[in-house]
C-alpha cells in the first residue's frame, strides 16, 4: 500500500480532497506498472510565493510554476515524512502544487479545480518514476502515460494547458 505524507497548507485543507489526490496517484502507479511496490511519496499543496521560491532555488527559475517534482535522488532536500519506516529504500520524493496556479488554470480550462489538482498529481508523479516532457520523444511518451491515467479516473477531457 502506498503512504503519502500530506502537507496542505491551512488555507487550503478544507478544499483538497485527499482521498482523490492518492487515488490519482495509485492509478498513476498502476498504468506504469508499479502496484504492489510499497512506494511512499509526498505531496504538499501551497501558496505560490511558496512554490516560487522552491522553482527559484533548485532549478534557478525565479517565477511560479503549477508543479514541481522532487525525485528522490538519496539527498538532504527532501521534506521529512513523519513515519519513516520503510521509506528510504521505497521513497519517490516530494510533488509540490501551488494551489492557485492550479485555480486559475482550472478556470481557463473550463475544468473544476479539483480536476486540475488530480492532473498536477499525476503529472508530479509521472515526474517521480522518471518520465519527462524534455524533449518530443519524452512529451509524447509522458503524454500517453497522462492521458492513460486522466481517462481511467473519468477524466480523459482533462489534458495539460501548454
Amino acid at each position: 500500500m502506498i503512504m503519502i505524507d500530506f502537507q496542505i497548507d491551512d488555507q487550503f485543507s478544507d478544499i483538497v480532497d485527499l482521498t482523490l489526490l492518492e487515488k490519482a496517484v495509485n492509478h498513476t502507479l498502476q498504468t506504469v506498472n508499479l502496484v504492489g511496490s510499497k512506494p511512499n511519496l509526498t505531496i504538499v499543496v501551497t501558496n505560490n510565493d511558496a512554490v516560487q521560491q522552491l522553482n527559484h532555488d533548485y532549478r534557478g527559475i525565479d517565477a511560479v510554476t503549477d508543479v514541481l517534482s522532487f525525485a528522490n535522488d538519496h539527498d538532504d532536500m527532501f521534506i521529512t515524512p513523519d513515519d519513516e519506516s520503510e521509506v528510504e529504500d521505497n521513497y519517490l520524493g516530494d510533488i509540490i502544487i501551488a494551489y492557485p496556479v492550479a485555480v486559475e488554470q482550472a478556470q481557463k480550462s473550463g475544468h473544476a479545480t479539483i480536476d486540475e489538482l488530480l492532473l498536477l498529481t499525476v503529472h508530479g508523479t509521472l515526474h517521480l518514476l522518471g518520465f519527462d516532457h524534455n524533449t518530443p520523444t519524452k512529451k509524447a511518451d509522458m503524454w500517453v502515460k497522462q492521458k492513460q491515467v486522466m481517462t481511467a479516473l473519468g477524466l480523459a477531457q482533462v489534458q495539460p494547458t501548454e
